[in-house]
């Protein structure tokens, strides 16, 4: 009797889903986690190992104009990826340093207020230290664990590698590479004819591209009409941001802010436009926040004014009332919202007026733009990641 009971109790459950389950969805009724399968969030891992030695200068000016662009570029995956960016910079034995290793972070603009300060000097002889850059870049990274990410280094650079050096040499560093499920991308800047043989055995070891370019890059670099208003706006937007939380939390946060800073005082306009255009993506929300950002939690339901301790609140909100607090969160909310709507209106017509330049050159097929695409849409894929939109500028 009691299991002739318990099957008409899972008869009549089954059918209530099978009947209410549709008008739940439509409803966005939460359904319990373990009745319906949720995809892992879609990730990807980039780590640029750059060669920061006296020849590299305009590649690393390059870098700085053009690193947005390529974070929008991968951002652009139907999937709307998180995106992670670390930097490796290398110069060799007996110059300021050998190695500066800032790890993995959706950060980007710390990594970026980072990148700001590195500057061409050192080297001397042609080789340098590629294999101390390239192992840093596999071991000293918080590399995702997730099966289902995208994880790829760009080695930057014009010289070999010091093969006469005793530490741990690329083929067995590449092999580490591989295990981890990290593809290594080799790009040669200059005609050097002892790199090409480095550069295109770490990248076919790795089942790598392997990208030679002019010794400054070979990147597209256009301004366009908007960009100035775009990078007005941008900054507009960074001052709607408000943390909350512990001393530490809200420090951390005020360390992105200078970041910010750093990079609308020192940034050229046009690369100012290309960040916001990366922060109007999906993948670029997270830059955008970064973490305990109050406007935004208090929207997404992840905290109410009234749980917070007066300690935890934003500076600006500590003298007001409860009411005259909402009432501020609010109105930087509906200015938020209407300054990313002119953001993104703009943006569209940055990107159409680019798309005309770039198609009015012949396409740019050989830029260094093209050839980093072309290889994230293929390597990527892998992933599960599609990119239909073509390179960002």
């Amino acid at each position: 009797m009691k299991n002739k009971l318990l099957g008409i109790a899972l008869f009549g459950l089954t059918l209530a889903l099978i009947v209410y389950y549709p008008q739940l969805m439509a409803k966005n009724i939460p359904i319990d986690a373990q009745t319906t399968h949720v995809n892992e969030e879609s990730k990807i891992d980039v780590v640029f190992v750059l060669d920061t030695t006296g020849s590299m200068s305009g590649l690393i000016q390059t870098a700085k104009e053009k690193i947005w662009s390529i974070a929008t570029t991968m951002a652009s995956a139907q999937q709307q990826p998180e995106i992670r960016i670390g930097l490796v910079a290398y110069r060799d034995r007996g110059d300021a340093y050998v190695t500066k290793v800032v790890d993995l972070s959706s950060d980007l603009d710390s990594v970026y207020a980072t990148l700001m300060d590195f500057e061409a000097g050192g080297g001397g002889d042609t080789p340098e230290s590629v294999n101390k850059a390239l192992y840093d870049a596999v071991h000293s990274m918080s590399w995702s664990e997730q099966d289902k990410a995208y994880q790829a280094i760009f080695l930057v650079g014009d010289a070999p590698p010091h093969m006469d050096y005793n530490e741990v040499r690329y083929p067995e560093i590449v092999a580490t590479a591989l295990n981890k499920g990290i593809v290594i991308n080799t790009i040669q800047c200059g005609e050097l004819p002892t790199t090409v043989e480095s550069w295109t055995q770490i990248a076919s070891l790795s089942n790598g591209e392997f990208f030679q370019v002019e010794q400054a890059g070979g990147a597209v670099a256009l301004n366009t009409p908007f960009d100035d208003e775009i990078a007005k706006l941008s900054a507009e937007l960074d001052g709607t941001r408000l943390y909350y939380g512990t001393e530490e939390e809200k420090e951390k946060m005020q360390r992105k802010v200078a970041a910010t800073d750093k990079i609308h005082s020192g940034l050229s306009v046009a690369a100012r436009a290309r960040r916001a255009e990366f922060n109007a993506s999906a993948g670029g929300r997270t830059n955008l926040l970064g973490e305990n950002e109050l406007v935004a939690a208090l929207a997404d339901g992840k905290v109410a004014l009234d749980e917070l301790d007066e300690d935890a609140l934003p500076e600006p909100l500590k003298a007001m009332a409860p009411a005259a607090q909402e009432v501020f969160v609010a109105e930087l909310s509906e200015k938020r919202e209407d300054l990313q709507r002119q953001i993104r209106a703009l943006s569209e017509d940055r990107s159409s007026y680019l798309a005309k330049k770039v198609d009015e050159a012949g396409g740019m097929k050989s830029s260094l733009d093209q050839k980093l695409y072309d290889a994230v849409k293929d390597q990527a894929s892998k992933a599960g990641l599609e990119y239909e939109d073509g390179p960002a500028y």
